[in-house]
Parts: C-alpha cells; sequence; structure tokens
C-alpha cells in the first residue's frame, strides 16, 4: 500500500503542476479514475471531453456522459474526423496512429479555444505491453500529458484506488474501441462497426464478463471468457447465435476456443 500512496502522490504533484486540464474521456476503467484523481487536484478546473465517431458505441457515449455527471465535472462531446482520412480507412496496423493523431489533435484546439493549459489521457505501464502506435501520435504532439503512466500506475493499481474511491468503473471489463475488432487490411466502414456493436451488445443478454466480435470479412470469430465458452456452445444458444449474426450480414459464425485476450487482433503482427 506505500507504494501505491507514493504513486497516488505523485499523480496528485503532476495534475498540480498542469494547472487545467482537459481529460481525454472514454468512460472506460482508466480515463474515469484519472478525471477523479484531477477534479480532487484541480477542482473546477477539470473538463471531460469524448470525442466521437462511428467507432464508439451508443452505450458508450450515454456511459462517459452519466459518468461525468455523477463525478462532479463538466462533460462534453467532440466529434472526430478519422473517416476523413483515407489512410485510417485502410485499416493498416498504423490504424490507431491516425485515429489518435486526428482526435488528439481535435482536443488540443478545443482545449486552447476554451482557455485549458492540457489535454490529458489516460495510458497506464500495462498498455505498454502490447502493439499500440496511438501512443507515437501522443508523443509527436506534445501537449498531451500521460500522468498515470509518469506516475507508474499500472491496471491493477488503477482499479485498487477506483474500488476505494467507490467509483463504478473499478471492475469494468476492459474496452477498446469498435475498429479494434476488424481485422487489419479490410477497409473500415461504419457498417462493419455497427455489426460488431450489434453482435456484442446480442451477446451481453447470454452472458456476462469479457466478450468481442471479431470481424475477419464475411466470418465473425467470438471470444468469450473461458467460463462462457460452454454457455454459447450450448445447442439452443448457438442456434440462436448462428442467425443472428447471419441476419447481421455474416455468412460464417465461429466461437474462439483459445476464449477471449487482449489486443488478438496483434498477434498477426509478432514476427512482421
Amino acid at each position: 500500500m506505500a507504494e501505491l500512496d507514493a504513486k497516488l502522490t505523485k499523480l496528485y504533484g503532476e495534475l498540480e503542476k498542469l494547472g487545467s486540464v482537459v481529460v481525454a474521456f472514454s468512460g472506460g476503467v482508466d480515463s474515469t479514475f484519472l478525471a477523479a484523481a484531477a477534479k480532487k487536484v484541480l477542482g473546477d478546473k477539470v473538463v471531460a471531453v469524448t470525442a466521437y465517431s462511428d467507432s464508439l458505441t451508443v452505450r458508450e457515449k450515454a456511459e462517459a456522459k452519466d459518468l461525468s455527471y455523477k463525478l462532479g465535472i463538466e462533460h462534453r462531446l467532440l466529434p472526430a474526423t478519422e473517416f476523413d482520412n483515407p489512410l485510417f480507412i485502410a485499416n493498416t496496423r498504423e490504424r490507431c496512429y491516425f485515429c489518435k493523431k486526428d482526435r488528439f489533435s481535435g482536443l488540443i484546439k478545443w482545449a486552447g479555444d476554451h482557455g485549458y493549459s492540457w489535454v490529458v489521457e489516460g495510458s497506464n505501464l500495462d498498455d505498454l505491453d502490447d502493439y499500440r502506435p496511438g501512443m507515437k501520435a501522443i508523443e509527436e504532439l506534445g501537449v498531451i500529458k500521460s500522468p498515470l503512466l509518469d506516475a507508474g500506475f499500472t491496471k491493477a493499481n488503477i482499479r485498487e484506488m477506483s474500488k476505494e474511491w467507490g467509483l463504478p468503473t473499478w471492475n469494468r471489463p476492459s474496452a477498446a474501441c469498435l475498429v479494434s475488432r476488424l481485422s487489419y487490411g479490410q477497409p473500415i466502414t461504419p457498417d462493419k462497426l455497427r455489426q460488431v456493436e450489434e453482435g456484442e451488445e446480442f451477446l451481453r443478454k447470454l452472458c456476462t464478463g469479457q466478450l468481442r466480435v471479431r470481424h475477419h470479412g464475411d466470418l465473425a470469430r467470438i471470444e468469450v471468457d473461458q467460463t462462457n465458452i460452454s454457455v454459447l456452445a450450448t445447442s439452443q444458444n448457438a442456434k440462436i447465435i448462428a442467425e443472428f449474426f447471419c441476419q447481421l450480414g455474416f455468412k460464417y459464425v465461429t466461437l474462439d476456443l483459445t476464449g477471449y485476450r487482449t489486443g488478438s487482433m496483434n498477434e498477426s503482427l509478432k514476427g512482421a
């Protein structure tokens, strides 16, 4: 606990130096904890801004607004324009770079226009373990701060402190934007993202915990926690899942027996 207290003290110090901040706010575990910490240190000199496009689900947009209200922080929605960039649409391994560059550029401009000194985002130490080209965009822009990373917070640290503070996100499953469900190389379209969103909403009626619908063109690959594989694999559930996903436009529907794992779409990049 002493180590975590030291990290928290460092986080408070980092935030205090910034004076006023725009929190890049998704409503997930990390950005909610960061926003709560910023509120404790900076009071009303904090605003939570959610950049949105077709890659953000309706559920996530509503949750972000609700969470900021519960935290007592002003919330704004900012339209994002990454879909105007053909380099993003091409869905290469650098897709996150182009998306983050667009979104954070928009947040920086919004912050300047509204009198805020810095934009802060919720990356932590665990994010360094996966392939994340979006971090490159953050480094290039220069006026983006990552206080949780700078203070040495891990995901487990963030969950522990979130629980202590009574934040409703403390045990929320890790989330990623809808684009992360698409296999590299196939063009990103709003229709494909809606297939993923509606597929995942349907599966949440059948099981809890982590789940992803991985989009491989005509094929949907469903990932759930190991404990839920048997739940979805019953003859009754398998039938209704197949029927629903075919209605969404998929030709093939598979259940990944390896189970859910973070960044499984990046497995194809190893050794590339």
